[in-house]
């Protein structure tokens, strides 16, 4: 027996030696070299089966071993990094050290900004945050993605195409400052294919954030954002906290005071890099996509940083559950309250903790000393839990639960027994004497908090429901009106899908048909369209001129109310180009002068598409040349299927109906080189948008109803959907501005197949220069 234990012992131990060998050919400064952003756990958490040597637990001259190898690790990197800590001593930027809660907040957000009272509600953001979650550090507020890229508004004029524009923006920064919460916003450096700013990204940065009074920068994408940025905003007398989405290489934590975490989880927490490198470092854990936020939360509380508290998902809500909520309520308390403890240069990640599954991170600040506790068991822990060197006269107390612990002695030890319940938290501070008032305070919060345990919280995940927003009716027609079309009744298959970047299929995705339970991406629906009459062309700069004599309209929120007009009056020569930089409010207000109303979106399909499944209006070809690529010369496609409409329609009676269906093949459109004989315009790529074309400029785009200028030109408002959170319209048809640089920019969607969702904010930030619109009216 003793020989087979011997044998046992002599084969883990050359296991474990080619594993360290093995670790040291690749980092030779560490034998627990950091895994991108997460340094490893000692390895003797690893449960080993029997056919593995047996599980052997941790000991302390284990945790001694782990704890000295990170510990030369840093000490070693930070002298290869020249590491230099000024930036975390400035007093301008010492607010990040306890910027615990920061959520991604979407402009669009209902709570944010009421576009009936034309004002902003930061309270009523903040509030709602305090109620669900107890509240929040900072906030990341984002103006951007996904609606950038629509046409050529870079990233700072998105920021002032909010309302109020620069003035209102400034204000409400100012009051999110009045209730003590700190602004970032974010940079895209990826945003290289809109208009040139006109100076170098970081001194346009910095003087746009001087003239907000913002904060900070969230850098996206960006692994580290470079000094420069933090010069610039230094010379203009504004620094500025920068926040890289990806972490930073080890020297730009010196400039870079806050990372996003973006963790791979597992069951036993790792210590972050960069906060091991620089305990003042924060960094807010982001887990967008994730329903359950424990191990976000559970990974923060045991590296005393923070979470990006982030739910509304480039207009895809992702609530927090109630328990989720509530947890991060008490951690939130908790780290605000022993925020000095948590930047202390003497942490110790892994403290030896009795009961496996249940880990500690230790805090010394003076002669006191706090451990941040997280179970990562799925039952409770009671009993004994750790065991502390004995000094006469120390008390502790278990912050979570908000009582005085009874250490019992043994020898030289005191043993503290307390409870963690499943997956939940503990903290507990050793102190001699008297608890300081915001200690006492604390614990008088955190014990009525904690009377009810996690578990009898809600962790059931739901979706919010949308609302498809009310069209009414128009007044009948008999015969068609003057420059509409009528397209008879049918019945007709609507299939759609949105085209969001991000989100995949996950419930949730696009908008929610008033036939289906859930928002999601792909959608079908056999339905019967009644009778109606859709104009012939989008709605010209000149016939919006007619409406604006009639009526002398003017919009409450006027900021970029037909941005190309001049004096009231429209470019010269842009007669019959579509009207554009209306936002759905004004184009609704135009329809209901002309007695007309906004189309609903499977009511503009079936005017493009008919009932032959056709890709594109004018049939199955593809007008678009290749995308041009640095090197590869683009020619003019002229070869393939013409352009007319298939076989079995006629354009020459408006509302003929589609007899024969076509195969769907695509290919290029025959049209040779003159663009003119285009079915559309062809893609305009430059940083500065050019005008839209002619509504009758391409004839060979027709439907087969004959409706002219559906797709390619600019995009067309029809429905709009709300839930709680969040409202957005559905933009059919495309534009002809494509700008080059990113696969971020707002996408097109050219086919019959596919519309755009456009997030919806206020009307000086809805309204763009590639989007028109056309109307409908009822049939009898």
């Amino acid at each position: 027996m003793k020989a087979t234990t011997r044998v046992i012992q002599w084969t883990t131990s050359l296991s474990m030696l080619a594993m360290l060998f093995a670790v040291q050919l690749s980092a030779q400064d560490s034998y627990y070299a950091p895994k991108g952003q997460q340094i490893p756990p000692p390895s003797c958490f690893t449960i080993r089966g029997a056919w593995e040597g047996g599980y052997v637990p941790c000991t302390p001259l284990s945790h001694y071993d782990w704890l000295t190898d990170i510990t030369h690790w840093r000490a070693e990197r930070r002298i290869r990094i020249g590491y230099d800590p000024a930036r975390y001593e400035m007093p301008a930027l010492k607010w990040t050290q306890s910027s615990f809660m920061q959520p991604q907040m979407m402009v669009h957000d209902r709570y944010f900004y009421d576009p009936v009272a034309n004002k902003y509600t930061v309270d009523r953001y903040l509030d709602d945050l305090d109620k669900r979650y107890g509240g929040i550090d900072a906030v990341l507020i984002w103006a951007t993605y996904p609606n950038m890229g629509i046409d050529d508004r870079n990233q700072h004029d998105m920021v002032r195409s909010m309302p109020g524009g620069v003035d209102g923006v400034r204000q409400m920064v100012a009051d999110f400052h009045r209730r003590g919460v700190k602004v970032l916003f974010p940079m895209m450096m990826w945003d290289q294919g809109t208009r040139d700013p006109g100076a170098s990204w970081p001194d346009a940065i910095a003087t746009l954030m001087k003239q907000i009074d913002a904060d900070g920068i969230n850098g996206d994408t960006q692994d580290g954002v470079p000094l420069a940025f933090s010069l610039a905003a230094d010379k203009v007398n504004h620094p500025l906290a920068f926040e890289p989405e990806g972490g930073p290489h080890d020297e730009g934590i010196a400039w870079n005071v806050l990372t996003w975490g973006q963790y791979t989880f597992q069951f036993v927490p790792t210590v972050d890099r960069y906060r091991w490198l620089e305990p003042r470092h924060q960094v807010n854990i982001q887990g967008r996509w994730l329903r359950d936020k424990t191990d976000d939360l559970q990974f923060a509380f045991f590296n005393g940083e923070g979470w990006e508290s982030w739910e509304n998902v480039w207009g895809i809500w992702n609530g927090v559950t109630p328990r989720d909520g509530e947890a991060t309520r008490r951690v939130a308390n908790i780290e605000r309250a022993i925020a000095p403890f948590l930047v202390s240069q003497d942490w110790e990640p892994f403290y030896p903790m009795h009961r496996y599954g249940v880990f500690a991170s230790k805090w010394p600040l003076g002669n006191q000393t706090l451990w941040t506790i997280v179970n990562r068991n799925e039952f409770d822990v009671s009993g004994r839990q750790m065991t502390v060197p004995y000094e006469k006269g120390m008390r502790y107390f278990d912050l979570y639960h908000g009582v005085e612990l009874n250490a019992k002695t043994e020898d030289d030890r005191s043993v503290l027994e307390f409870t963690t319940e499943e997956h939940g938290y503990g903290a507990v501070l050793a102190t001699p004497g008297t608890a300081d008032g915001k200690v006492q305070e604390l614990m008088a919060k955190m014990k009525g908090m904690t009377e009810k345990p996690l578990a009898s919280f809600s962790h059931e995940w739901k979706p919010l429901a949308q609302q498809l927003v009310e069209i009414p009716p128009t007044k009948s027609a008999a015969t068609a009106p003057e420059g509409m079309i009528r397209i008879n009744g049918t019945d007709f298959l609507f299939k759609i899908e949105g085209i969001e970047i991000e989100g995949s299929d996950d419930v949730g995705v696009d908008v929610q048909y008033p036939w289906e339970d859930t928002p999601r991406r792909f959608h079908e629906h056999k339905m019967q369209i009644k009778p109606f009459y859709i104009d012939k062309y989008p709605v010209t700069n000149a016939e919006f001129k007619k409406f604006l004599d009639a009526t002398h309209y003017r919009p409450k929120d006027d900021l970029n109310f037909l941005k190309d007009w001049k004096g009231g009056m429209y470019p010269d020569g842009a007669a019959k180009k579509p009207v554009t930089w209306v936002s759905i409010e004004d184009a609704r207000e135009y329809a209901k002068w002309a007695g007309k109303r906004l189309p609903h979106e499977w009511e503009w399909q079936y005017a493009s598409e008919g009932n032959d499944n056709r890709l594109y209006p004018w049939g199955n070809c593809d007008w678009l040349p290749p995308v041009p690529r640095a090197g590869v010369p683009t020619a003019i496609p002229s070869a393939g299927i013409s352009p007319q409409v298939p076989a079995g329609t006629s354009t020459a009676v408006p509302g003929a109906p589609v007899t024969s269906p076509v195969p769907v093949n695509v290919s290029p459109c025959n049209w040779g080189s003159d663009p003119k004989n285009a079915p559309a315009p062809i893609a305009d790529r430059g940083r500065v948008m050019l005008t839209a074309a002619d509504v009758d400029a391409h004839p060979n785009g027709a439907s087969p109803f004959g409706v002219m200028d559906m797709v390619g030109n600019v995009w067309q408002w029809t429905d709009e959907y709300v839930d709680d959170h969040t409202r957005a319209a559905i933009v059919r048809g495309g534009s002809h501005y494509r700008p080059l640089g990113s696969i971020w920019y707002f996408p097109q969607a050219y086919k019959n197949s596919q519309h755009g969702k456009l997030l919806l904010m206020a009307p000086s930030y809805d309204r763009s220069g590639a989007l028109g619109f056309r109307c409908v009216k009822d049939a009898e």
